[in-house]
């Protein structure tokens, strides 16, 4: 038996090789697509259809090159997955709402430039874990001052936006509340690790300790209530409860958690007319099927309409579902690219949830495993929610598809949180955790 042992080198041309021909097959399905789209809306191949992917494709290209000389021993699938998510909304945009779609390219851009940069400059996370008390003020600053200063850049809805002072630029910032609140999280658990592993003798101990950490968790719940952002509030409940059991090891924690959160919507559904809409709309929405149901049935209609195969980029309806871009780009994905489609997308999350848990596994520091098990949670139980609201799974959380789905927000905090686990997937570098 020859056993081949490989270089730093060799490792390091096999990464970019395997990242650079999924960037190929990404660049293949895409840039098919913007052809098609534009054969079915224009009878011919136009640029305006066709110039938007090959900048996707330039600025992909670009982020390849740049982590292939500075960051070399990477995970070699987190680019492609974002990449082709990213194109693919791409092409939802233009398909469904053109308006949106230089911007949404630009997110996309400045996205990139986030990723990279975080990927490739910090020396170590020290600066992270050091001051995790005030990333977490900085957040619940940001996001109490919606409550005042608050704006919704469609002129109706929850304000949930802020303006960014003499800039036509909206942020949420519900969605870097969800990173710091990770970031706080991950510190919390690695200087306590020891503590929080119930014990009899030690449990009131533990107990002790973890109450700051329910304080803190609590203040942010009870602003995103307050908001009436009970998407980002549930996924906000989730993924604390799956990390405090990743950290304490007690089944009492997920047991007790799913309690709260089905006694939770009880209550929200008897004292918030958004809960009560979104529940009623998914246990029975046809009897108000023009109305308020209007947007989920027309979801169901699309999904039904696009079969095994869908109907063809380009030839769905899917534009009769308000708001379609954002909140129910999956939904637009199965009518036009049917069940197949709705799959890859589904394949797609999952392959970047498991680099993800494969990153936290390889981690040899506490806080590096928490912080990565903790952004592949946000990924994962993000998508879960909206795909499974999107198909009547579950009641309709108006939270965003990572990458897939308008929005700048989503987009830029999506690109930091990959940015770090490219990051955490690279050898352990520096002196700090």
């Amino acid at each position: 038996m020859v056993s081949t042992l490989y270089s730093p080198d060799d490792a390091r041309l096999l990464t970019n090789r395997h990242e650079r021909w999924l960037l190929i097959l990404a660049a293949l399905f895409v840039l098919v697509n913007a052809v098609a789209l534009s054969i079915v809306l224009t009878g011919r191949m136009a640029w305006p259809h066709l110039v938007v992917p090959l900048l996707w494709l330039f600025i992909s290209l670009a982020a390849h090159l740049i982590l292939g000389r500075y960051k070399p021993g990477r995970d070699p699938y987190l680019l492609p997955i974002v990449a082709l998510l990213a194109g693919w909304g791409l092409i939802l945009q233009d398909r469904l709402a053109p308006n949106f779609l230089w911007r949404q390219l630009v997110w996309f851009a400045l996205g990139m430039l986030i990723l990279v940069v975080v990927a490739i400059f910090p020396r170590n996370l020290n600066w992270l874990r050091r001051y995790r008390y005030t990333w977490l003020l900085v957040g619940l600053l940001l996001l109490g001052a919606t409550l005042i200063f608050g704006v919704n850049p469609t002129g109706f809805g929850a304000t949930l936006w802020l303006k960014v002072p003499f800039l036509n630029i909206y942020f949420q910032p519900s969605e870097l509340l969800k990173l710091l609140l990770i970031i706080f999280l991950a510190s919390y658990f690695d200087d306590r690790e020891h503590l929080l592993w119930l014990r009899d003798a030690g449990r009131a101990r533990s107990l002790a300790y973890l109450a700051p950490l329910g304080l803190m968790w609590g203040f942010c719940l009870v602003l995103l209530v307050w908001q009436r952002d009970l998407g980002s509030a549930t996924l906000f409940f989730i993924a604390f409860i799956t990390m405090l059991y990743l950290a304490t090891g007690s089944r009492r924690y997920l047991v007790g958690g799913l309690v709260f959160l089905l006694a939770a919507g009880i209550i929200g559904y008897f004292a918030f007319d958004v809960v009560s809409l979104r529940v009623d709309t998914w246990w029975n929405p046809w009897p108000e099927a023009d109305n308020r149901a209007f947007q989920i049935v027309q979801s169901i209609y699309a999904i039904a309409a696009g079969q095994i195969i869908g109907q063809g980029v380009g030839q769905g309806a899917a534009g009769f579902i308000p708001v379609v871009h954002s909140d129910f780009a999956f939904a637009a994905v199965a009518e036009e690219w049917g069940l197949i489609g709705s799959i890859g997308v589904v394949i797609l999350v999952a392959l970047l949830a498991g680099r993800g848990v494969r990153i936290a596994g390889r981690s040899s520091r506490a806080f590096r495993i928490y912080l990565a098990a903790g952004i592949t949670i946000l990924f994962a139980v993000q998508a879960l929610l909206i795909m499974a609201g999107v198909t009547r799974l579950l009641p309709l959380t108006g939270v965003t598809l990572p990458f897939l789905s308008y929005g700048g927000s989503s987009m830029l905090m999506s690109s930091l949180m990959v940015g770090l686990l490219l990051y955490l997937s690279a050898p352990d570098e520096g002196i700090g955790r």
